[in-house]
């Protein structure tokens, strides 16, 4: 079976809303998340640093702060708090099985801004072939140290092409930067999917979008904003869909990932064809 592969945001993608927000910002004093947000944006600002490795830097001060040390450990059970949009759940096993009836293998990865310590801690973390989020290098005590992975919207691109060339290995920048022919690559642009939630994610849209792979914007259906997002990535061509962001059995979301797998299956019949007529 040849492979394909659907690449999430996660971050109001799958979780409704900024996994911090659920249990880790409160935990340190905040009675409404947006106030610690802005203390990041503020130091963002005045010290010119990027965003990411702000809040990783003050998310760290936070605790010791508090005279605590950030440890691994506090990250261990705060995916237990995550709330998933409606089906996520489920959603992998249909999708597999889907792509399987097509003779697709299907495989799921995560690039996300977030904290990888806390994805790896949400029920469906199994499902993901890789996770690429930003993380801690950890002492021996399991103490946080410094950042030792910052993806920002920009940086995030660079996952794109490790999927598609399959050298997953973060560490891996020889074979990543290797020259390998765009038919030679196991995971084709062509047979990607990019799933995220608005504008940070705009680079990754247009990448896959403009290489002949879909971009689907999804929203909260419950928040006016998050729609007009969605609908602005599709008025400037960034995405070439956009879908609430419910995953259910027969909902809009995977009628559509089911079309775009169609399409993807039947294309890569007539790609076989082409090179038996050769």
């Amino acid at each position: 079976m040849k492979k394909a592969a659907i690449l999430y945001d996660f971050d109001k993608t799958l979780c409704t809303r900024d996994m911090q927000e659920y249990s880790l910002i409160p935990s340190l004093g905040y009675d409404e998340p947006v106030k610690f947000w802005k203390e990041v944006g503020e130091l963002s600002r005045i010290n010119h640093m990027d965003s990411i490795s702000a809040y990783l830097y003050y998310l760290k001060k936070c605790y010791e702060d508090q005279g605590k040390p950030l440890k691994k450990t506090d990250f261990t059970d705060l995916g237990k708090n995550i709330v998933l949009y409606p089906g996520v759940d489920t959603w992998f096993d249909r999708i597999n099985e889907y792509g399987r009836s097509l003779q697709l293998e299907i495989e799921h990865y995560v690039i996300s801004s977030g904290m990888s310590e806390i994805i790896e801690s949400v029920p469906i973390a199994g499902r993901f072939r890789k996770i690429y989020a930003c993380r801690y290098y950890y002492d021996d005590s399991g103490t946080a140290q410094w950042p030792a992975q910052i993806i920002n919207y920009t940086t995030k691109t660079q996952y794109i092409f490790r999927i598609n060339k399959q050298v997953l290995d973060e560490s891996n920048d020889d074979d990543l930067n290797a020259y390998v022919p765009m038919d030679a690559r196991p995971i084709p642009f062509t047979r990607m999917i990019y799933v995220a939630d608005g504008l940070t994610d705009v680079p990754c849209m247009r990448l896959v979008k403009e290489y002949g792979g879909k971009s689907i914007a999804v929203y909260n259906p419950n928040s006016a904003k998050a729609g007009m997002t969605a609908q602005r990535l599709m008025n400037e061509g960034r995405a070439d869909f956009m879908c609430s962001a419910a995953y259910t059995e027969g909902s809009d979301m995977e009628n559509l990932v089911k079309m775009i797998l169609d399409h993807m299956a039947a294309d890569a019949k007539l790609e076989d064809l082409e090179g038996i007529s050769r």
